[in-house]
């Protein structure tokens, strides 16, 4: 009995489901319904529109054209008129002297007549019929203005509705991915005079292959293209793919989507690593802040949390030269923070091959500040340039200003201006290609300090190039030219002032055709290296 029930209940909300969802079905039928009535209603009345548009485009048309035929009438009747008349005063003038010549022909034997014959003669010579043209000034012919509308007759009555427009295709082989750009050339399957618009979408991804279903970034969407090729500038690639797809658009209705293709955009992204950073450098995203008291201050919040007291003394802070207290390695790089004058924090993604381009502006009114790259193993105490681990640019503004490349406590001062914002171009290898593996890691893929030597990468094929470059005008700075033996890290530092990084950028072309004309190399200084 109970299992009856039990059935009869599944049967009863099996019933009360299915009704449920005819009920929708019922509503969906009945809105489709009010939506085809206004539907055509609109319809029929961008019709009427169009067909009323046409008739006053005809209507003005035949309005000028009949204007034209009555302007070219009245143009010549009045010229024939002219003519005409003065023919008809030349032709009475002509008569009368005719009749007068007439006369005094039969009075010959008067004593005047020689004096007569003379005054007919004079008149004939300036008789008006003389002097007249007796060819018509205009033509009676008006089949000039004649027309014939059957091309136009038979354009009219091929008119239809608008076609849906085909998907457009994509030209990969056209298409090109450089300087942070994405240019895309497409073309129509047929032609297709009736497209008023593209729209372009697109988004980024780090999946390969086909876009899929589902991604965490939604599509961006361009629209009002009026070419088969558009250009997206100043994108930040901080993703290793974009997906990108096209439709047409005429004045009633959008196409579907081309076929989506996947298009690589390779950039060096990284983030700051504040786990490194020295405890006066309050590191938000990509952007440093210089903070005199961020020492004094976290050691307060550290002293507090422990239960040894309220207040810190001065003379136990970071800015004063004392280290820290040790904080637990990270787990990307097991080191400690910077300290004492060491302002720095590093980049949290090696480089170990390939090119790699970041920029960076600093805060003008910065006392100090300096980039470039460090192995990871540089000293917690150690400032950039001042050891053989690191490499950079160094400004100077407090005191005496001044601008020099630094390595290996070696120093050059640079010729040129501090520039607001600055490019760092590194290729580790130079480009080379060898046929052996460039790295042999042990068990520490980041050596320290106390690392055995067989953990470091062996020595290069070819050596490495870092380049500065002012990022607004891409005039070279500065290049080192040096074998790198370990992995490389950007590296930052400042003093009284800020700073803000900027990645997932491409090598700019000004960039690779300058190192491929050997400028990067000519400008190079041995004694830095």
């Amino acid at each position: 009995m109970e299992d009856q029930r039990e059935a009869l209940r599944k049967i009863v909300t099996t019933l009360a489901m299915k009704n449920e969802e005819t009920q929708t079905f019922i509503y969906s039928l009945k809105q489709m319904l009010l939506n085809v009535e206004a539907n055509s209603a609109k319809v029929q009345e961008d019709l009427e529109a169009e067909f009323q548009s046409l008739t006053s485009v005809l209507e003005e048309l035949r309005e000028s054209m009949l204007m034209k035929i009555k302007q070219e009438r009245a143009s010549r009747t009045y010229e024939l008129q002219n003519q005409l008349t003065a023919c008809t005063r030349a032709l009475e003038s002509s008569e009368e002297l005719l009749e007068t010549a007439n006369q005094t022909l039969q009075a010959a034997d008067r004593e005047d007549f020689p004096q007569a014959a003379k005054q007919i003669k004079d008149g004939v010579t300036m008789a008006p019929a003389f002097r007249l043209s007796l060819k018509a000034k205009v033509s009676d012919n008006m089949s000039h203005l004649m027309v014939d509308f059957t091309q136009e007759r038979q354009m009219l009555q091929a008119l239809k509705f608008l076609p849906v427009p085909s998907a457009p295709i994509i030209n990969l082989a056209e298409s090109l991915v450089a300087d942070n750009c994405v240019t895309l050339v497409w073309h129509m399957p047929e032609e297709d005079s009736k497209i008023d618009h593209y729209v372009l979408e697109y988004r980024r991804t780090n999946f390969e292959g086909p876009p899929r279903l589902k991604e965490d970034h939604p599509w961006m969407v361009v629209e009002g293209i009026r070419h088969t090729e558009y250009t997206l500038t100043g994108l930040k690639f901080d993703m290793k793919y974009m997906n990108v797809r096209v439709k047409a658009c005429n004045k009633a209705v959008a196409g579907e989507f081309s076929e989506p293709v996947t298009l690589e955009t390779p950039a060096f992204m990284f983030r700051l690593d504040g786990s490194t950073s020295h405890q006066n450098l309050r590191v938000e995203g990509l952007s440093v802040e210089w903070d005199a008291m961020g020492g004094k201050v976290q050691d307060i919040k550290a002293r507090e949390k422990e239960g040894k007291g309220r207040t810190a003394s001065p003379v136990n802070s970071p800015a004063r030269g004392t280290p820290s207290p040790k904080r637990t390695a990270s787990g990307r790089g097991g080191r400690d923070r910077f300290t004492a004058e060491s302002y720095t924090v590093l980049g949290d993604t090696p480089i170990d091959s390939g090119e790699h381009y970041w920029e960076v502006r600093f805060e003008p009114d910065s006392k100090a500040f300096g980039l470039g790259v460090a192995y990871r193993s540089l000293g917690r105490f150690e400032q950039l340039g001042k050891t053989a681990a690191s490499w950079c640019l160094h400004a100077n503004n407090w005191l005496q200003a001044s601008f020099t490349a630094k390595h290996a406590n070696k120093v050059k001062v640079l010729d040129s201006p501090v520039p607001d914002c600055l490019g760092v171009h590194c290729d580790f290898y130079q480009g080379a290609i060898s046929l052996f593996p460039l790295r042999s890691y042990c068990a520490d893929p980041f050596p320290g300090p106390h690392s055995p030597p067989d953990t470091c990468l062996p020595a290069p094929l070819t050596p490495g190039l870092l380049s500065f470059y002012n990022a607004r005008t891409k005039q070279l700075l500065h290049t080192f030219k040096t074998k790198f033996t370990q992995p490389l890290l950007p590296a930052f530092t400042v003093w009284c002032g800020s700073f803000q990084v900027t990645t997932g950028l491409q090598v700019p072309s000004a960039v690779r055709c300058l190192q491929k004309r050997g400028s990067a190399t000519s400008s190079s200084n041995t004694s830095l290296t």
